[in-house]
């Protein structure tokens, strides 16, 4: 198995959302063009699910895409639209056709959201799966680390060792991001270093140990400052990478190849290797 990848990986890109539908093909193209190489897709219900498979068929019959690997899961956004039987469809989908990853799950605490008691749920419920599975997880937690953390540990002490993952738009704490790190946890970064305001993301960026970091788009959302206000896309990695090699001082190529050694070790499946025995990704 080799221990880098050629390109960029976008490790959180929603291609499947409705903003995409006017133009998903030719930002698709635009994004390879920019150098991204392979693009990660957690679904946010399962009703997305046959959506997200159907873009990571078409990435293999179109060379000038980034290859697109899937993520299941319910977002903790949409707790509250999901059927009782969700759960099992979610498993189905996890037999049927191995994704890389369960996600987008988690928490999220901002005003507006769900229940935090239906989202702690569904998160729990997920995280059983991930272990059961044997997979990693892509986890939302918008002003919730602390909480997330809690159930990580809760969850680990009832169950096995989760196979870690990725703290997608990370946004805690140094000290909380130590404590996920040690849980076996990646890191995202994104647009937000890209805001002069962002200091205490930049300082996190910049500080925390590379090994540990990887990057994202979250397109269509989370647009960087040169897209403030409009679309975001996956074309935008390269740039975001180029100011985060500046913030830490590092040639642009150091920092590519260690990302990509730090997703192949989250993320062996994308180097052709099977998870769990199950259907690898078609090819």
């Amino acid at each position: 198995m080799p221990n880098t990848i050629t390109g960029w990986v976008d490790t959180h890109v929603h291609w499947d959302a409705a903003e995409f539908d006017i133009d998903r093909d030719a930002a698709l193209s635009r994004a390879f063009t920019a150098g991204v190489r392979n693009a990660f897709n957690p679904s946010v219900c399962v009703s997305g699910i046959d959506k997200v498979q159907a873009l990571c068929r078409d990435s293999l019959a179109h060379p000038d895409w980034p290859r697109i690997w899937p993520a299941y899961g319910v977002h903790p956004l949409y707790v509250q639209q999901a059927a009782e039987n969700d759960l099992a469809s979610l498993e189905t989908a996890l037999k049927s056709a191995c994704p890389i990853a369960i996600g987008e799950i988690g928490l999220d605490g901002y005003p507006g959201a769900p229940d935090l008691e239906q989202q702690r749920g569904w998160f729990e419920d997920q995280l059983v799966l991930a272990i059961e599975y044997a997979l990693p997880v892509i986890m939302h937690v918008r002003y919730a680390v602390e909480d997330v953390i809690r159930m990580l540990k809760r969850v680990q002490g009832r169950h096995r060792k989760l196979a870690g993952g990725i703290a997608h738009a990370y946004n805690g704490s140094a000290e909380q991001a130590e404590q996920l790190i040690r849980l076996g946890f990646l890191l995202g970064f994104g647009g937000s270093l890209t805001y002069e305001g962002s200091t205490r993301i930049r300082r996190l960026a910049t500080e925390l140990p590379v090994e540990c970091l990887v990057l994202e788009t979250d397109a269509p959302d989370m647009s960087p400052s040169w897209l403030r206000q409009q679309r975001n896309e996956s074309a935008a990695l390269p740039r975001i990478a180029e100011m985060l090699a500046q913030l830490r001082g590092i040639s642009v190529e150091t920092l590519r190849v260690q990302i990509g050694a730090n997703v192949l070790r989250q993320f062996p499946a994308i180097a052709g290797k099977p998870c769990n025995g199950a259907v690898a990704h078609p090819d």
